[in-house]
């Protein structure tokens, strides 16, 4: 595990970086992960194991970025409010299968999961947590990054055009479980960028 942040409002950024680092966070980023997602705008329902599978399985991919936004002031010690993933895209096959012959798969990142705790947005956290994915992409073997987000015109959108990213005209369907039990296919949206290599 890595400190890559410490905010002024107690707010940490760290990098988990392998399995062994999982075990201090691991309940903490379930109730985390089942919270952001049940709510607006996703109202998915996931299950304890499920969010746990999402978190290993990130961390177990070469390559991996794994970030932890966590509220070291909270009373619950070290409670995890945000969470920002991303894997080679050759890591997601489900993913780069949509996207292939457009972009070079085995030069490209996938951000994966984004999210925020309600109770925490609107403090530039998502924002911090993609650029943070970002840096930590390797220029010398990626150039291209690629994620999905809802074809709903929303924040997410405007902060993602805001850091250079542009829609490729590919949709995507994602079938999911909502809250009332119902079995929802959403639309998701493909935005890529070029990863800037350092001058």
């Amino acid at each position: 595990m890595k400190v890559l942040k410490t905010r002024n409002d107690g707010i940490e950024i760290i990098k988990l970086e392998s399995t062994d680092d999982l075990q201090p966070y691991l309940t903490s980023f379930t109730e985390a992960y089942l919270d952001i997602f049940s709510g607006a705008p996703y109202f998915e329902l996931f299950y304890t194991h499920e969010a746990q599978q999402i978190l290993e399985t990130n961390i177990q991919a070469e390559d991996h970025i794994t970030l932890l936004a966590l509220d070291k002031a909270s009373n619950q010690g070290d409670k995890v409010i945000g969470i920002g993933f991303a894997v080679p895209l050759r890591a997601r096959p489900d993913v780069g299968r949509q996207l292939r012959g457009l972009i070079p798969i085995d030069h490209t990142f996938y951000l994966a999961e984004l999210g925020i705790r309600p109770e925490y947005r609107r403090r530039g956290l998502g924002r911090e947590l993609t650029l943070m994915r970002l840096e930590h992409i390797s220029p010398d073997r990626f150039n291209h990054v690629v994620l999905r987000t809802s074809i709903e015109q929303d924040a997410s959108q405007k902060m993602y055009a805001h850091l250079g990213f542009s829609d490729m005209g590919v949709y995507s369907e994602v079938t999911s479980r909502k809250l009332d039990g119902n079995i929802k296919t959403d639309h998701r949206l493909f935005l890529s960028r070029l990863i800037q290599t350092p001058h």
